[in-house]
């Protein structure tokens, strides 16, 4: 790892430590946070491998106490509890939108199509993960996690990933 990757990696990790906490809460447990669209920012300028290690490393700081989780909350019970599901999915976010951004960017025109997509799958697996571990954890339905847990979610998603595939091509050309 060069000193370039090291300190744009710290430097992400440290952009979704700033951003995640920022949340809105629902009447249900899963707020509404800036984390998801900081996980796939880093994806996009830190590609697969170095976008999921400045996850890990946002996840391990969240754990250890640093208080980077939604609503300004830390430690290794939350990341083991209800929600944790979500938050062990931004690992998969983080590295199928970097790989996205990775097969976008060797395009002979940056494809947002390619990004979209690749942010689109990582937002479903994030979701799966986290609706499974959700429904393991509170032993409710598939119907009223979905209710909880990914329905309120989707329209504020879809905005991120639009935000993402309009910033990506510029952050492609500034962090090359």
């Amino acid at each position: 790892m060069q000193v370039k990757d090291m300190t744009k990696t710290a430097l992400l990790a440290a952009v979704i430590c700033v951003l995640s906490p920022l949340a809105i809460p629902l009447a249900g447990q899963v707020p509404i946070s800036l984390a998801t669209l900081a996980v796939m920012l880093a994806g996009v300028v830190l590609k697969e491998k170095y976008g999921t290690l400045a996850v890990l490393i946002y996840i391990i700081l969240g754990m250890i106490g640093v208080p980077v989780f939604a609503n300004y909350s830390a430690g290794a019970s939350i990341v083991f509890g209800m929600t944790g599901g979500y938050i062990i999915g931004y690992l998969p976010l983080a590295y199928i939108t970097g790989l996205a951004a990775r097969k976008a960017a060797q395009a002979e025109h940056y494809s947002i199509p390619t990004l979209a997509l690749g942010a689109l799958l990582g937002t479903f697996v994030l979701y799966v993960l986290g609706t499974v571990w959700f429904m393991a954890f509170t032993k409710m339905g598939l119907g009223a996690s979905l209710a909880a847990c990914v329905l309120p979610f989707l329209a504020g998603d879809a905005l991120k990933i639009a935000a993402v595939c309009l910033l990506a091509p510029r952050l492609e050309k500034i962090t090359a």
